[in-house]
């Protein structure tokens, strides 16, 4: 099965950067689209960058639009997210999530991993 990890979070001061890692394993040769989500306490999951497979079609949710840049490496094995120009509303947790299988849904997720902004 699909494994979806998540990494590179941490504890960042506003308008710095990080860079979060989701290495995928496991039977990923169905996967159609892969995606970051984050949530913050209280708050809905919300959906914030997602790429094709294949690398193509990037698109971004209107609030991190010019900051963030979604990408994956050559052996389509590693889903990056670069986030510039943090701010403190960013602060969530980040989710890796897959659509494997699936042209509608995102059914395969990762652990999660906490990015924090400070001000």
């Amino acid at each position: 099965q699909v494994q979806l990890v998540e990494s590179g979070g941490g504890l960042v001061q506003a308008g710095g950067s990080l860079r979060l890692s989701c290495a995928a394993s496991g039977r990923t040769f169905s996967a159609y689209r892969v995606a970051w989500f984050r949530q913050a306490p209280g708050k809905e999951r919300e959906f914030v960058a997602a790429i094709l497979w294949d690398g193509g079609n990037p698109y971004y949710a209107d609030s991190v639009k010019g900051r963030f840049t979604i990408s994956g490496d050559n052996a389509k094995t590693t889903v990056y997210l670069l986030m510039n120009s943090l701010k403190p509303e960013d602060t969530a947790i980040y989710y890796c999530a897959a659509q494997i299988g699936s042209y509608s849904a995102y059914n395969y997720w990762g652990q999660g991993t906490q990015v924090t902004v400070s001000s």
